[in-house]
């Protein structure tokens, strides 16, 4: 049997045109483009998915339709059923994560299903899967969105894929250590005449501390060079507009 490492997300009697577009977004954030839809309530296709799927159209373009679960899931010998609790089926229960890990690595169609938004899958559906996915959930509020579900499955599965990461931003290296002297010389030297350094008996743990709180960040030199510019500005004389 060919392993498919791609899951099919099956939304089982969704109601809202709005949250089946939530769920294309979803999905192709994290590759996935494999949407079975079970009854849905306003029929197929809905024009309140489109704006809802924010450019998600492939997903709901290739979006299958069928008229019960286990004719959408025959060709998965895989079926997760998500829910909050067991409705009294004996299942193996898994997180997320462990539902991605066994995707990843069992041969065959897997498939990710979701119930109805109020009411959630009922014991029949649940019946038809292999194992029960259940996200740890605050029990006094265990209501989670239908995209917001999909968006978690659907993430730890991508935790297992090679999906492109945005551009790290070079950091600079720290300022020369001159650079950051000049820095402190030049603020302490505004504070003095201003008497901050004042009991003299203490001017020496408040220039230790003053130094210690300006060497932590390890400031490069553009950012060195900015707060000197703030420090000259601050020690010009107002003009006659100011």
């Amino acid at each position: 049997m060919t392993r498919n490492p791609h899951p099919a997300i099956v939304l089982v009697r969704p109601q809202l045109g709005e949250n089946i577009g939530k769920t294309a977004r979803a999905m192709l954030n994290f590759g996935l483009t494999d949407l079975r839809l079970v009854a849905p309530r306003d029929g197929w296709p809905n024009p309140s998915s489109g704006p809802a799927a924010a450019g998600a159209d492939e997903v709901l373009q290739r979006a299958r339709v069928y008229p019960t679960l286990a004719e959408a899931v025959a060709d998965c010998p895989h079926v997760y059923a998500t829910t909050v609790r067991k409705r009294g089926v004996s299942k193996p229960v898994l997180t997320p994560e462990e539902a991605a890990h066994a995707i990843h690595t069992e041969p065959g169609q897997s498939a990710l299903v979701f119930g109805a938004e109020r009411s959630g899958l009922d014991t029949d559906d649940v019946a038809l899967a292999r194992a029960i996915v259940t996200v740890p959930i605050n029990p006094a509020f265990a209501s989670l969105n239908l995209a917001q579900a999909v968006i978690l499955c659907a993430y730890e599965w991508s935790k297992h894929q090679a999906l492109a990461q945005p551009p790290a931003t070079a950091a600079l290296p720290p300022a020369p250590q001159d650079e950051l002297e000049g820095m402190i010389c030049q603020l302490e030297a505004m504070l003095d005449p201003r008497g901050y350094f004042f009991p003299h008996s203490r001017a020496v743990a408040t220039r230790r501390a003053l130094r210690t709180i300006l060497t932590k960040p390890a400031w490069n030199h553009l950012e060195v060079r900015t707060l000197r510019g703030v420090l000259t500005t601050l020690a010009r004389k107002p003009g006659p507009s100011e």
